[in-house]
């Protein structure tokens, strides 16, 4: 009867000892995802913000340079840049900047009025807006075209409600209206 409690508490004590094996296991394991966790989700917060910076970097060379010494550039500064759902009512036309879709509009040549909100998010990433009136003669629009062929950064959409000129190229923050196509400062903008 003694053998048996001893060999009771022997067993007891070996389950106590693997439990708590198994706890200090368990703690190593939360210990190792809990750092590996953090290392990745810091590694991506670091991977966005550089990707991010550089991104307004760009950004800003582009506006930068758009601006430059052409003359009868205008520029904005102090656009939001947040992603919305709904449509956005800008303070330019057309947009140079501001809030925009979650998604962008492909660069390339359109026959048909892209939603400004799509290209707003493209001009966040570097690209060239060129609007023109839907009115303006199809050589000027082929001028345009042939332009914006092959410039990896150029969006061309005809564009309603131009205010003044019939042909604009936009960038983050910076625009330049046009009475032609033909216009040398378009190909330096």
């Amino acid at each position: 009867m003694a053998n048996r409690k001893h060999e009771a508490a022997e067993r007891a004590a070996r389950l106590a000892e693997i439990r708590e094996q198994q706890r200090r296991a368990e703690r190593r394991r939360t210990a190792v995802i809990t750092g590996t966790s953090v290392f990745v989700a810091g590694a991506l917060i670091a991977a966005t913000a550089i990707v991010l910076v550089g991104e307004q970097r760009r950004t800003a060379e582009v506006a930068e340079a758009a601006a430059g010494d052409i003359d009868g550039v205008a520029t904005f500064s102090d656009l939001t840049a947040g992603h919305v759902q709904q449509p956005v009512q800008y303070e330019q036309t057309p947009p140079v900047g501001g809030d925009h879709a979650g998604v962008w509009a492909n660069c390339g040549t359109y026959t048909e009025p892209i939603p400004s909100e799509l290209a707003v998010h493209s001009l966040e990433h570097g690209a060239v807006w060129i609007t023109y009136s839907p009115d303006l003669p199809a050589d000027q629009v082929q001028q345009l075209a042939d332009l914006a062929d092959g410039n990896a950064y150029v969006l061309l959409s005809p564009f309603d409600g131009l205010p003044e000129e019939p042909v604009v190229a936009s960038a983050w923050g910076t625009q330049l209206a046009l009475e032609t196509a033909d216009d040398p400062r378009l190909e330096q903008f």
